[in-house]
């Protein structure tokens, strides 16, 4: 599922979001707006097939253009990308790892910043369950953004890195507190005189 592109006039959009399922057989893609209220909105979701590709490096270079094509497509803000979860397999990994790479390459380029997150995280916060299976995750994400049965797709790579998106969201809304701003004590200090007792 597509939207139309971004541009100044018909956008109705302060913030947008790209979620990204790093994979070497196929990627998973979501895009969040975030309208002037505050609320989240899906924008776009898709997957990108991988397999027809004979080798890994040609894989990788579709990624990073894949990728790149949405970032100029969708202008998005931000980039939530899934971190590949430790596994038994070390030639797995680094091939996860390698596309979790061109991925945020190609959003670098445009200077998109990145934050990491982990599944069982992107679980718990669409969820409120860590151990939530994809499908779970799935049936909350339409709750949630209210999403059409006939515009969620079938593949779970897809809503997983709309969970991506939507998690990042949900974590960039959360207060920090002024303490974790702070390098120091001596900074927090002086930031917040009130709160020291003499």
């Amino acid at each position: 599922m597509t939207a139309a592109a971004n541009t100044a006039d018909t956008w109705p959009f302060s913030r947008v979001i790209i979620g990204i399922d790093p994979g070497t057989n196929v990627m998973g893609y979501g895009i969040i707006g975030v309208d002037a209220r505050s609320k989240p909105q899906m924008i776009a979701m898709g997957v990108l097939t991988l397999d027809k590709f004979e080798t890994h490096y040609l894989r990788l270079r579709r990624i990073h253009e894949r990728v790149l094509s949405l970032v100029e497509q969708y202008l998005p803000d931000e980039m939530a990308i899934e971190a590949p979860f430790f596994g038994k397999n070390v030639q797995s990994m680094l091939k996860l790892g390698r596309a979790q790479g061109v991925a945020m390459a190609a959003a670098l380029i445009r200077d998109v910043p990145i934050t990491e997150y982990e599944p069982r995280k992107i679980k718990m916060a669409i969820t409120g369950n860590g151990a939530a299976s994809k499908e779970q995750v799935r049936e909350m994400l339409k709750r949630l953004l209210a999403i059409p049965d006939d515009s969620i797709l079938p593949q779970l790579d897809a809503t997983d890195a709309l969970a991506a998106a939507l998690c990042h969201f949900y974590e960039s809304q959360r207060p920090r507190s002024s303490a974790s701003a702070c390098k120091s004590w001596k900074e927090f200090i002086d930031k917040n005189p009130s709160k020291v007792k003499r």
